[in-house]
């Protein structure tokens, strides 16, 4: 069986004007015409890091517990790793009291276009108070402010399981993407909240038949909590071929959400929310 990856999908880099283009996107605001020296300064400076690759800037050596620990991971995934770890001890040193995850699924809120709350967050609401009164401790993920905070964004998955698992690291270390400006992605945050609640509830409403946007989005990068490698080095970052020798030579799958929870949904099956 070839391990090859199969190439020929992906055009080339776009060109200096195309960049030029976007990256001032940022900066169409006529106050920013004041700082016009600065922007073409910085605008020079994310060309050579998009020209160069530089997708994480920022790295360390992997340390003792990985299999390359001379290979330099992301700060940033270093510190992601971390934050999982710390929240599971902290669940796991908890005792007795139960925590819930209650996930809001809804694209709407107040705070922008819609210019209402939506049914989501009222049942969830309902909810938090009601866990309450039987003293469990609830924590509430709002997506809908991913439609309506400044630089809060889930990027979509890029589908690395699908090479192989084992190019799909635990947590995801496909953001951020300097390099890209694939930056601001909040699954680094989110990651941990998953681990430290003992309960699930998802409230959310339907959009065309499927869940809402941001929903979709969380799920598609919880794929990494479901047979992700937990050490990027083992594949020497984004190696595919590398990835695909690990798999065929057998995987173990380890599920990073395993032990006892309580899942629950609730879901608006028709109309919006």
């Amino acid at each position: 069986m070839s391990i090859k990856p199969r190439h020929g999908e992906a055009p080339q880099k776009i060109d200096r004007q195309a960049f030029s283009q976007r990256f001032r996107e940022k900066f169409v605001d006529p106050a920013f015409r004041v700082e016009e020296d600065a922007i073409q300064r910085l605008e020079e400076i994310a060309w050579q890091a998009y020209s160069e690759g530089r997708k994480a800037p920022l790295k360390q050596a992997a340390g003792v517990g990985f299999a390359d620990p001379e290979y330099e991971l992301a700060v940033e995934w270093i510190q992601a790793q971390q934050s999982i770890k710390a929240a599971g001890q902290a669940r796991d040193q908890r005792g007795t009291q139960s925590r819930v995850l209650l996930v809001t699924g809804s694209s709407r809120n107040d705070g922008s276009c819609p210019g209402e709350l939506s049914k989501s967050w009222r049942m969830a609401g309902m909810a938090e108070e009601e866990l309450s009164k039987a003293g469990v401790e609830t924590d509430l993920l709002d997506l809908s402010l991913l439609t309506s905070e400044y630089g809060r964004r889930i990027f979509p998955c890029k589908a690395c399981v699908s090479t192989a698992m084992p190019l799909c690291h635990w947590p995801c270390s496909c953001y951020p993407n300097h390099s890209l400006d694939q930056i601001g992605d909040v699954m680094n945050d989110i990651y941990p909240r998953w681990i430290a609640a003992d309960g699930i509830i998802l409230i959310t409403p339907v959009y065309w038949y499927q869940a809402p946007s941001p929903l979709k989005l969380m799920i598609d990068r919880l794929v990494c909590a479901d047979g992700g490698n937990p050490d990027p080095t083992s594949t020497q970052g984004k190696d595919a071929e590398r990835a695909k020798e690990i798999e065929l030579n057998g995987w173990s799958f380890p599920k990073h959400l395993a032990g006892p929870r309580l899942w629950a949904r609730s879901t608006w099956r028709r109309g919006w929310d």
